[in-house]
C-alpha cells in the first residue's frame, strides 16, 4: 500500500476522537479517516456478535477507501472484535485499545484502583485477562457507567445531568480509597476537566490514547509505511445523523468539519 495512504480510525461514536487527537499530535504527516458508528452507539450494551459484525463492515469500508492501517478506538470493540479483524486482514496493521490496567497498577499509592468503563468492557474476557496479568497485587474496583456515553455524544461535557451522572459513578470509588482512576472508554477523556472538579487533585486519571498513538507509530515504522506528508484534511464519517455529529465537532474536535454519511 502507498505510504501516503490514510489511517482508518473508528469507534462506536465520537469518543474515538480523543484517540484521533493523540494520533494527529504524534503523526501530523499522516492522513486520517474517522468513522463514528453513531447509528449503533453505545456498543457497551450490545452482544459481541453484533459488535464483530459492525467492525467488519467498518473495516471493509475503510480498506475500500484505501486505508493502510486501522485503529479500533474503542475498548468494547477491541474486546469483541480485535482478534477477528487481525485474522481477517493479516496484511493490515491493526492497533486496538485496552483499559490501562498496567500503568494504573504501577501508579497507585493506596493499592486501590478504580475503573470507569462500559458494561461490555467490564464483562469481557480480555478485561479479566488484563486484571489477572497486571493487577494481582492491587485491589481493582469496577464501575459501569450507563448513560455517560450518550451525554458525551450529545456534546454535554459539563452540564448538570452529566455532572450528576459522573459524580454518582466516581464517589463510590473514592469512598473505597481509589487514588487512581482508569478511564476505560475512549469517550471519557473528554470529561477530564469535569473529573478534575469532582476528585481530589492527587487522584491520577489514566487513559490509553497516547499509548495507542505510540503503538501505531511503532507498527508503521517497523513496516516502513510512514508517510512523508503533507497530510490531507481528515475525513469524518458517521452512520448516524450527520447534523448531530457536525453539531458536536466544534466542542469535541475543536473545529467545524464536514461529515459524510456511511450507510453500511
Amino acid at each position: 500500500m502507498p505510504d501516503q495512504a490514510p489511517i482508518g480510525v473508528f469507534d462506536s461514536g465520537v469518543g474515538g476522537l480523543t484517540v484521533l487527537h493523540e494520533i494527529r499530535a504524534r503523526l501530523p504527516q499522516e492522513s486520517l479517516i474517522y468513522l463514528a458508528d453513531c447509528g449503533h452507539v453505545p456498543y457497551g450494551e450490545k452482544t459481541p456478535e453484533f459488535i464483530r459484525a459492525r467492525c467488519h463492515s467498518i473495516a471493509d469500508f475503510m480498506l475500500g477507501r484505501g486505508a493502510k492501517a486501522l485503529v479500533i478506538a474503542c475498548n468494547t470493540a477491541t474486546a469483541a472484535a480485535a482478534a477477528d479483524l487481525r485474522e481477517a486482514y493479516p496484511q493490515v496493521p491493526i492497533v486496538a485499545m485496552e483499559p490501562a490496567v498496567k500503568p494504573a497498577a504501577e501508579a497507585t499509592r493506596s493499592g486501590t484502583v478504580g475503573v470507569l468503563a462500559t458494561t461490555g468492557t467490564l464483562k469481557s474476557a480480555r478485561f479479566a485477562a488484563l486484571l489477572d496479568r497486571f493487577a494481582s497485587d492491587v485491589r481493582v474496583i469496577t464501575q459501569p457507567c450507563p448513560g455517560l456515553v450518550e451525554r458525551i455524544e450529545a456534546g454535554d461535557l459539563s452540564g448538570p445531568q452529566t455532572r450528576d451522572l459522573l459524580r454518582g459513578f466516581v464517589q463510590p470509588l473514592l469512598a473505597e480509597g481509589c487514588d487512581t482512576l482508569i478511564l476505560g472508554c475512549t469517550h471519557y477523556p473528554f470529561l477530564k476537566p469535569l473529573l478534575r472538579e469532582l476528585v481530589p487533585a492527587d487522584v491520577s486519571l489514566i487513559d490509553t490514547g497516547a499509548a495507542v498513538a505510540r503503538q501505531l507509530e511503532r507498527l508503521l515504522l517497523a513496516r516502513e509505511m510512514t508517510a512523508s506528508g503533507p497530510a490531507r484534511a481528515p475525513e469524518f464519517w458517521t452512520t448516524g445523523a450527520v447534523e448531530n455529529m457536525q453539531g458536536v465537532m466544534p466542542v469535541l474536535w475543536g473545529s467545524a468539519e464536514k461529515v459524510d454519511f456511511f450507510a453500511g
